[in-house]
């Protein structure tokens, strides 16, 4: 059933201008639309039932992402690109990962360096060591916005 789910998942996010499909234990799908981490990291503080077994597609994981995930829960995964970091976390977790591109790491939006997430989440050992440092970045975003 997972797989189904996950194609699911997979076809709603190849389908849609969305960035997040999670597709829940009763085979529905939520898409999502916004850039980086912060619908997974809404949803792992506000909404964690809805990551909880669910399969997830993504057009980009980093191991910020990953990270998110295994805390959530989640059962299975696919991203167009994926980083070593976050194949590794999922393997740790053993939750099931595929991605069309493997890569060393997620590059940042302007094409200039690696991803800030992906940065500051390069030490960690384990998801939850990843979790304070995305809550720290994700409010300095917000700070900078305002």
């Amino acid at each position: 059933m997972k797989t189904n789910r996950l194609d699911l998942a997979r076809q709603e996010l190849m389908a849609t201008e969305c960035s997040l499909v999670i597709c829940d234990t009763e085979g529905v799908c939520h898409s999502f639309h916004r850039r980086g981490v912060a619908d997974l990291y809404e949803l792992v503080t506000t909404r964690p039932e809805l990551l909880r077994g669910a399969a997830v597609a993504d057009k980009v994981i980093g191991k910020g992402a990953a990270a998110l995930m295994c805390i959530g829960g989640v059962r299975s995964v696919w991203s167009g690109v994926m980083s070593r970091g976050a194949a590794d976390l999922f393997a740790d977790a053993g939750i099931e990962a595929s991605c069309s591109t493997l890569t060393g790491h997620i590059i940042n939006r302007a094409g200039t360096g690696i991803c800030p997430v992906e940065q500051l989440c390069a030490e960690a050992t384990s998801p939850e060591e990843c979790l304070p440092l995305i809550s720290k970045f994700l409010e300095s975003v917000k700070q900078k916005q305002n």
